[in-house]
């Protein structure tokens, strides 16, 4: 299927690894030139080289930090400057699970307030930087990578707190959005396969006194798909819905887990 995004102009922040990462990837081999940013500079150099190398697209690597207001606009700035304009912002950049223990009786205001900034303000931040570029081009994607915890919140705070809150960001920037071409989607990823995840339960493995490999069987075995999913395949969605061909599909909140919650929508 030809998604027809060549020639479009993508930024990701957290597009170092994980799923910011696979969909910085999948952009690029769709023909988009992209922008990724991360806090930290080595892997964020790294994975600019190895995508370009793997795409022949042009991968610009640019430090971003979503708690500073002032880092996000030089990112968004020097990305339409290098890009020569954004037609797509995805928003990946937050931490995966959050900081705050699941406890509410040790919880911090300063943890909650840093866990909220870090997402659903950081996601916000991004959105008001490209946005004007989106309404110049007259048309635009948002994609705001939320979490299961939106739709079953745990005994974590914040967990569901901050996605929520990512979820109502995205219906708002919809509505206010769509006149000017914009479509704005949230991706609701479950316990998704990426470098990061994989290292949490390798020590959770280690904790109970398993392999890494009997732990991911036995999570493969509670979705109803039997299937651990990826960061490349929560790309998959989400590049899609980046597509002119996903028209109709904006201010929705989309679960990519594998059918691994309980809640039914309708």
């Amino acid at each position: 299927m030809d998604l027809q995004l060549a020639g479009k102009k993508a930024i990701v922040s957290g597009g170092s690894r994980g799923i910011g990462k696979a969909i910085a990837r999948l952009l690029a081999q769709e023909g988009c030139d992209v922008a990724i940013g991360a806090r930290t500079e080595g892997p964020l150099r790294e994975a600019a080289t190895e995508i370009a190398e793997e795409t022949g697209r042009r991968i610009v690597p640019l430090p971003l930090d979503t708690m500073n207001p002032e880092s996000v606009k030089s990112f968004v700035k020097q990305a339409a400057e290098a890009l020569g304009g954004i037609h797509i912002l995805a928003n990946c950049a937050a931490r995966v699970g959050g900081t705050i223990p699941d406890n509410f009786e040790v919880t911090t205001d300063e943890q909650v307030l840093q866990d909220f900034e870090e997402k659903a303000v950081g996601y916000l931040r991004c959105a008001r930087e490209a946005a004007p570029y989106m309404k110049e081009a007259g048309w635009g994607r948002i994609i705001n990578l939320s979490g299961g915890a939106g739709r079953s919140p745990g005994a974590g705070i914040s967990t569901g707190m901050r996605n929520i809150a990512s979820a109502a960001l995205t219906k708002s920037l919809a509505n206010t959005l769509g006149p000017f071409g914009i479509n704005v989607v949230a991706l609701y990823p479950g316990s998704t396969v990426t470098e990061a995840t994989t290292e949490r339960n390798r020590e959770t493995a280690a904790r109970q006194g398993k392999t890494l490999e009997v732990f991911m069987e036995e999570m493969k075995q509670r979705v109803p798909i039997r299937h651990n999913v990826t960061a490349e395949e929560v790309a998959n969605v989400a590049v899609f819905l980046c597509s002119p061909l996903a028209i109709g599909i904006t201010g929705e909140a989309i679960a990519v887990n594998g059918g691994g919650s309980a809640d039914m929508h309708y």
